[in-house]
């Protein structure tokens, strides 16, 4: 059975195991210096910092915003000995079923297969893909912007909704004031 277990650095197995993950799923550009995401997950409430099990057994972590009128998927990766076995829709389908707002998350453009193959995925979960210009900023020092899309799954309205959002994450998430 898949669960979500919210963890601190307290936590020190599962924090290294999902530090582990995070370092191995992405590129360094694509996740906050390491000391900076510990500081975070031991002090900002409205970030919560998950290790996905799947009976008990830790199979991926999935990072998330709470935000007063949606919530913001920063990290999700499942262990890529694991990938292509429905764990990551499982592990999406109970967040969605946990959470009581909107959910957002950021999807790179459709420029090859696996972008492509992820844009689908969450199509298949019920999110709407919302082609709006919309820029990642850096998260670390030197490194460059990422076109993206926006993703959301809810009762959000990309007319109305999107600047509120991208607002919303540029100022809490990325620290940056546009």
């Amino acid at each position: 059975m898949i669960k979500l277990k919210q963890i601190t650095t307290n936590d020190k197995e599962l924090y290294k195991y999902g530090e582990e993950l995070m370092t191995q799923s992405f590129p360094s550009d694509e996740y906050r210096d390491l000391n900076e995401l510990r500081q975070y997950v031991d002090s900002l409430q409205h970030f919560h910092y998950n290790i996905i099990l799947n009976d008990n057994t830790p199979i991926g972590i999935l990072t998330f915003w709470s935000f007063e009128k949606f919530h913001y998927v920063e990290h999700f990766a499942i262990d890529s000995k694991l990938r292509n076995g429905g764990y990551g829709q499982k592990a999406i389908a109970h967040l969605l079923q946990q959470l009581n707002h909107p959910v957002v998350l950021e999807v790179e453009y459709p420029e090859d297969e696996m972008s492509e193959r992820r844009i689908n995925f969450y199509q298949r979960l019920g999110f709407e893909l919302w082609k709006e210009e919309y820029v990642q900023p850096p998260y670390k020092h030197g490194a460059k912007p990422l076109p993206m899309y926006v993703m959301v799954h809810g009762d959000l309205v990309n007319t109305t909704d999107f600047e509120l959002i991208k607002a919303t994450l540029y100022k809490e998430v990325y620290g940056v004031n546009k």
